[in-house]
């Protein structure tokens, strides 16, 4: 579950159908005085506008949504003898921006727009430091997929490859020291011609990275990859030579990275 530190404290969020909940218990027992975190959110609850606020969210992402029971709510708030917890709420109106967990993780939690607002009750820096902190887990996620994503183009015919050289290159009685050099060699051939390097003579390069040439490897250099290793395994099929091979790879490559950086280009345009 990610936590992020806002002001030195942790907010803990959930996903529920690929939507985030923000924690408006763990927001609200940031506040510095001697207030439950249940009674500061039954006191935001009780607000008019915030009222207002649920009920209009829900109305727009919500098509289950009991409208009357929001009419309701919204005369009575503001009200001196007006109280309503969230789970009052969740029950009368069937509201999902809301949501009551118990257990480890229990609490009262909200989708992103509400529980920004509800920052504010607690302080306008603790809002927008929320607002920040969330916005760069956002951020730190995005590299995360895009990273796995990434590593899943350049898996896509990586076995095709591999059962090529096994079925063409690899002779009948080899150790498993020599197969991997074999596999090695012709990962290398594929290398060369993307990268104009083997895998060594970048690590040799690049002394202080980790991981391996493909893992700094843009996306559009892995789709190219990633066709040159279904390309290679039928050039490897029909027999030609390794040093043939890899001119026909390289001026594939060329090609490929040329038309994939136009369309790059003519996306950005629009």
């Amino acid at each position: 579950m990610p936590v992020i530190s806002v002001q030195h404290s942790d907010i803990s969020i959930i996903s529920v159908n690929g939507q985030d909940y923000i924690s408006l218990t763990d927001m609200a027992n940031a506040k510095n005085d001697e207030s439950r975190a249940a009674d500061i959110i039954k006191n935001w609850l009780r607000n008019r506008y915030t009222i207002e606020l649920l009920g209009t969210w829900e109305l727009i992402h919500n098509p289950d949504f009991k409208v009357v029971e929001f009419d309701h709510f919204r005369m009575q708030a503001g009200l001196p003898n007006f109280v309503l917890s969230a789970s009052e709420w969740i029950e009368r109106t069937h509201a999902i921006g809301i949501i009551v967990r118990k257990g480890r993780y229990g609490g009262t939690y909200a989708v992103r727009d509400l529980a920004f607002e509800f920052g504010t009750a607690i302080s306008v820096a603790f809002k927008l430091y929320l607002i920040e902190e969330f916005q760069r887990l956002k951020e730190e996620e995005q590299k995360l997929v895009g990273w796995s994503a990434k590593r899943e183009l350049a898996k896509i015919n990586y076995r095709i490859h591999t059962d090529a050289i096994k079925r063409n290159l690899l002779p009948p009685q080899i150790t498993p020291k020599q197969a991997s050099l074999i596999y090695a060699d012709e990962a290398d051939v594929l290398n060369i011609a993307m990268f104009g390097m083997t895998a060594k003579q970048w690590r040799e390069s690049h002394p202080e990275d980790k991981g391996n040439i493909r893992d700094y490897a843009s996306v559009n250099e892995l789709i190219c990859l990633s066709n040159m290793e279904n390309l290679n395994a039928i050039f490897i099929a029909d027999s030609l030579p390794q040093p043939e091979r890899l001119k026909r790879l390289n001026r594939i490559a060329i090609e490929q990275m040329r038309i994939l950086t136009q369309a790059d280009g003519r996306k950005l345009l629009k």
